[in-house]
């Protein structure tokens, strides 16, 4: 009776973690239902021949973000990207801006006017995203099938309508789900798609486009890949910070060591998001028939996957954004002066600003080291892309977003686990009082 007793109670401490993942598995559901909803005046069998026609595009790597919802046209064609380039837009006014950094100063409060904000601009990005969708359907031959003012505002509210409920369903998979919600909704999309890009590979090693050798190396290659970004992920530099001796009657605090942690990659999968859209944009123009320019279209063919040139700016992109962004999210200065005022200092370094330089040095070295990890990681399936017809979706950007978010997610349900044990050790020790 007393063993029934503990096993109930140990299933009634994971209830709370169980229910969360059921209510995260159900909402992506909605979501991966809502991917297969198709634009209302739209030829399905025009749309597929186009979209073949722009796997290699920006066009292609939004569809992967999507789960394959652009490829479809479908109510949720724009997924979560318009929320995600609003985050961005309002993290970097945050930076440059008096008026933002005293909202995130203002803790709750601002932080809540911040969300608002972030929100305004998701429709208003989403709103000129789904005219510039509108538009470039009908500029596409014959996927719309009755164009004009009607086809263009109903499909501006569907988007526009489908992106702000993904990003209400992101929130609430933060709020009550396992997990970032947001970052969820893209890495179920990715892995939505890797079946294809299995099934799409294995066919080409059926018609003899790829050896059996080649699809063994590219796979080898992918395991490596993922073993290399968990590797780089889990690395931090730590610093190591001394707090001092207090007396408080006859009692003495303090005295401890912890460390500060910095992470090799701060800038997580954004600088390649960046440089990927940039450089993409130019073929994307051409495919869709957005210009007859010969000039133009000589222009966007140097920025096809695989060239030189392509190659060259996006890795200095990557590099770029790499440090332009950390800049953005990590301030030394602030940190420096956060321990300064609970009394922290680094041994052998002056509180102050020169524990701020001496973070700053540290960060600097290990956003290189970063920036020449996300450059190596995203130009190696370029190589492969430029040598092989291997599919688009084996980028190493798409690869990057699925590890390091179920690495995430793993960890918080980690945490979790701990902190049902960390409980349930508490009440044993106090009636064992």
């Amino acid at each position: 009776m007393a063993d029934a007793d503990k096993n109930t109670g140990f299933f009634s401490k994971g209830n709370d973690l169980r229910n969360r993942i059921i209510f995260t598995v159900l909402v992506l559901c909605v979501y991966r239902f809502g991917t297969y909803v198709p634009l209302p005046g739209i030829d399905p069998q025009s749309l597929q021949s186009l979209m073949e026609s722009n796997q290699k595009g920006l066009l292609g790597m939004f569809n992967i973000f999507s789960g394959g919802a652009i490829s479809r046209m479908a109510i949720f064609a724009l997924g979560i990207m318009p929320y995600i380039s609003s985050s961005i837009i309002i993290q970097l006014l945050t930076g440059v801006s008096e008026t933002f950094k005293n909202l995130k100063a203002q803790g709750e409060i601002g932080r809540k006017k911040i969300t608002q904000y972030t929100r305004y601009g998701t429709v208003l990005l989403a709103t000129i995203q789904g005219y510039g969708v509108s538009v470039g359907l009908e500029n596409s031959g014959t996927v719309v099938s009755d164009p004009g003012l009607y086809f263009r505002i109903t499909t501006v509210i569907t988007l526009v309508a489908g992106t702000i409920f993904l990003m209400w369903l992101g929130e609430q998979i933060t709020q009550r789900g396992i997990g970032n919600g947001i970052s969820l909704i893209i890495f179920s999309g990715i892995v939505a798609e890797i079946p294809r890009a299995l099934a799409s590979t294995f066919e080409l090693g059926r018609t003899g486009a790829l050896s059996a050798s080649t699809i063994l190396f590219i796979f080898l290659l992918v395991i490596f890949t993922v073993v290399f970004i968990v590797f780089v992920e889990r690395a931090v530099r730590k610093i190591l910070i001394n707090y001092p001796k207090r007396q408080m009657g006859s009692k003495v605090y303090g005295g401890e060591s912890s460390h500060l942690p910095l992470k090799i990659n701060t800038a997580g999968v954004i600088p390649a998001i960046f440089a990927s859209a940039l450089l993409l944009l130019p073929m994307t123009f051409s495919n869709f028939g957005m210009s007859d320019s010969d000039t133009f279209l000589n222009i966007s063919s140097l920025f096809s996957q695989g060239k030189p040139l392509y190659m060259l700016l996006y890795a200095s992109g990557i590099i770029f954004f790499s440090f332009f962004y950390t800049s953005i999210v990590f301030n030394p200065k602030e940190t420096a002066e956060n321990l300064r005022k609970h009394g922290g200092y680094v041994p052998g370094i002056r509180p102050g600003d020169r524990t701020a330089y001496f973070i700053e040095d540290i960060l600097t070295k290990l956003t290189t080291l970063g920036a020449l990890y996300l450059t190596l990681v995203c130009l190696m399936p370029e190589f492969l892309i430029a040598k092989f017809p291997i599919p688009f979706y084996l980028g190493g950007t798409s690869i990057l977003i699925v590890v390091v978010v179920a690495m995430d997610t793993v960890s918080q349900i980690q945490t979790r686990l701990m902190s049902q044990q960390y409980e349930s050790l508490i009440k044993k020790t106090k009636f064992g009082k």
